[in-house]
C-alpha cells in the first residue's frame, strides 16, 4: 500500500510541473504580445556585435568596371605551360579544359580585357592535346594606366590625364600569374605596335621532341633528319586539314637535328639516355612534327631506310599518304617563337617563382624516374638469360607483330579527292580565277563558338590570306 501511495504522489507532482510549465509559457507569450506586435527572437551577443559592424558591399552589387575610362595597350605576352593535363592550347567546342580557356578566365578576372571578341587577340600557334610550350606568344589589347600615351597605347576620346605621373605600366605578369594555375605561367611581356600580330609577325618557330636512345640508331636518325631541311611538300608528313581551308602543303624547314638532351660523355651509349629532335621552321602543318618524328623512329629502328623520307616528300610519285601512326604527344614542346624588334620585359620576382615551381616539379618527377629505374635494374639483375631491350614506346596505336613497309601500306585519300569532298559539303567553293584557272576558296563553317573562333578575322584580312601557319596549326 505504501508503494502505491508513493507512485500516486509522484504522478501528481509530475502533473503539477507540467501545469506550471504551460502557465509560464502562456504568460510569456501574453507579455511579448503586449510589448511588441511583432516579437523578434532573442539574438545571441556575437550576432549583435556583427550587426553593429558596417556591412561590406556584396560582390553582386559592385559597380560595373568602366573600361572606356582607361587606355588600352597592345602587348605581346610570352607564356609557358605544361600541356599534359590539357586538351590543347586553343579554345574548343566540346571542352573548356584548354590553356586558352584558362588564360581568358584570368584576363577577364583581372579586368585586363572586357571580352575576347574586342581584345584584338592573336596566338602564335596552336599546340595539340598533351603538348607543352616554353615560349608560346600571344598578342592582345590590355587595360593600361598610361594616360599620357606610349608604344601600343590607345587613349579613348574624351579621357584626359588625371595629372598623376605614371611611370610603370600595370604589372601584367604578376597580375595574371596570381590567378592562373601553377602549370600555366606568364614569363614576359612587351609593348608592341598596334598592328603587331603574334601569328603573322613570327619569323620562325622551334619545336623539341624528347625520346630515349634505347636500341635506336641515333646517328642514322640524325643523318636522316637533315633531309627535312629546305622547302618541301609535307602532305605525306602531316594530317591534311582540307576541311578548314588548308590547301597548300609546302613548308620551309630551316634546321633539323638530333642530339643528346644532356651531354654525359661517360655514358654516351646508355639506352636510357634522353635525346632531342629539334626542328626550326617558318610554319608547321597539323600534326607535322609528330609525323616527322614517327618516320625518324621507324628509321632509328631500321624498319625503314633514310630514302623513305625523300619518297614521302616526292608527291608526284607518292601523291597519297601511307597509313601510319604518329608519335605520341607528351614529349613535344613548342620551345621558341622568334620575333624581331620585340623588347621583352621581365619581372625577376616572378621568374624566381616560376623557377621554384619547375624545380619542385622536376624533383618530384626525377625521384619517380629513379624509383622506376631502380626497379628495372633489380629485374635485369635477377634475369639470368638474355635481358629484354628497351623498346620504342613512343608510337600511337598497337605495335605490329610483323612490320609492313610504309610504301606497301594502304593509302589515304588524295588531296584532290578531299577537296571535292568538301566542295560537295559546301565548305569549299571552286571559282574561276583571273587567268581562267579554277581556284578553290574556303567558305568556313559556323558553330556555337564561332564568335570566339573568328575573333581574329579583321586582323587576318588586314595582313592578307596566308597559307603558312594555318588557323589550325595544331601539332
Amino acid at each position: 500500500m505504501a508503494e502505491k501511495a508513493l507512485l500516486a504522489r509522484v504522478k501528481a507532482l509530475e502533473d503539477e510541473v507540467e501545469r506550471l510549465k504551460a502557465q509560464l509559457k502562456a504568460e510569456s507569450v501574453e507579455e511579448r504580445t503586449e510589448t511588441s506586435p511583432h516579437p523578434k527572437p532573442e539574438v545571441p551577443n556575437h550576432q549583435k556585435d556583427e550587426e553593429k559592424r558596417p556591412k561590406a558591399k556584396k560582390r553582386g552589387a559592385e559597380r560595373p568596371f568602366d573600361f572606356s575610362a582607361h587606355p588600352s595597350r597592345h602587348v605581346a605576352l610570352r607564356l609557358a605551360y605544361l600541356g599534359w593535363q590539357y586538351q590543347g592550347f586553343a579554345v574548343q567546342e566540346n571542352t573548356d579544359n584548354t590553356v586558352e580557356a584558362r588564360l581568358f578566365e584570368a584576363l577577364l578576372k583581372t579586368k585586363l580585357i572586357q571580352e575576347r571578341q574586342t581584345s584584338n587577340y592573336h596566338r602564335c600557334g596552336r599546340t595539340d592535346k598533351g603538348v607543352s610550350a616554353f615560349a608560346q606568344v600571344i598578342s592582345i589589347d590590355l587595360r593600361s594606366n598610361q594616360f599620357g600615351g606610349g608604344l601600343g597605347v590607345t587613349v579613348p576620346p574624351g579621357v584626359e590625364d588625371k595629372g598623376k605621373a605614371v611611370s610603370n605600366e600595370l604589372p601584367y605578369v604578376k597580375m595574371l600569374n596570381r590567378v592562373l594555375s601553377q602549370d600555366i605561367r606568364i614569363l614576359q611581356w612587351a609593348p608592341v605596335e598596334t598592328g603587331f600580330s603574334a601569328r603573322f609577325d613570327c619569323k620562325s618557330r622551334t619545336y623539341r621532341y624528347y625520346f630515349p636512345r634505347g636500341d635506336l640508331d641515333v646517328d642514322l636518325m640524325a643523318e636522316a633528319a637533315k633531309r627535312y631541311e629546305g622547302t618541301h611538300d609535307f602532305r605525306n608528313l602531316c594530317k591534311m586539314d582540307v576541311g578548314n581551308g588548308v590547301l597548300q602543303f609546302q613548308r620551309t624547314i630551316l634546321s633539323a637535328s638530333i642530339q643528346p638532351a644532356k651531354v654525359e660523355p661517360t655514358v654516351s651509349n646508355d639506352p636510357h639516355q634522353l635525346c632531342v629532335f629539334q626542328v626550326q621552321g617558318l610554319a608547321f602543318l597539323y600534326h607535322q612534327v609528330r609525323c616527322m618524328m614517327a618516320v625518324l623512329l621507324l628509321i632509328g629502328q631500321k624498319l625503314e631506310s633514310s630514302e623513305i623520307m625523300n619518297q614521302l616528300m616526292d608527291v608526284e610519285k607518292n601523291p597519297r599518304k601511307p597509313q601510319y601512326s604518329m608519335a605520341v604527344d607528351y614529349p613535344l614542346v613548342l620551345y621558341d617563337c622568334h620575333f624581331e624588334g620585340v623588347s621583352w620585359r621581365t619581372d625577376p620576382e616572378e621568374e624566381n617563382h616560376v623557377l621554384n615551381f619547375l624545380h619542385q616539379h622536376w624533383v618530384q618527377t626525377a625521384v619517380k624516374t629513379q624509383v622506376l629505374f631502380g626497379m628495372i635494374q633489380g629485374l635485369q639483375n635477377n634475369i639470368t638469360g638474355e635481358t629484354s631491350s628497351l623498346q620504342c614506346w613512343l608510337m600511337e596505336g598497337t605495335r605490329q607483330k610483323k612490320y609492313r613497309p610504309l610504301l606497301d601500306r594502304p593509302r589515304c585519300e588524295s588531296l584532290e579527292s578531299r577537296i571535292q569532298h568538301f566542295v560537295k559539303r559546301g565548305r569549299l567553293e571552286q571559282e574561276e580565277g583571273e587567268n581562267g584557272e579554277e581556284t578553290t576558296v574556303f567558305r568556313g563553317k559556323r558553330s556555337k563558338h564561332s564568335h570566339l573562333m573568328t575573333a581574329n578575322q579583321p586582323q587576318e584580312q588586314k595582313h592578307g590570306a596566308k597559307t603558312e601557319d594555318s588557323p589550325l596549326q595544331t601539332l
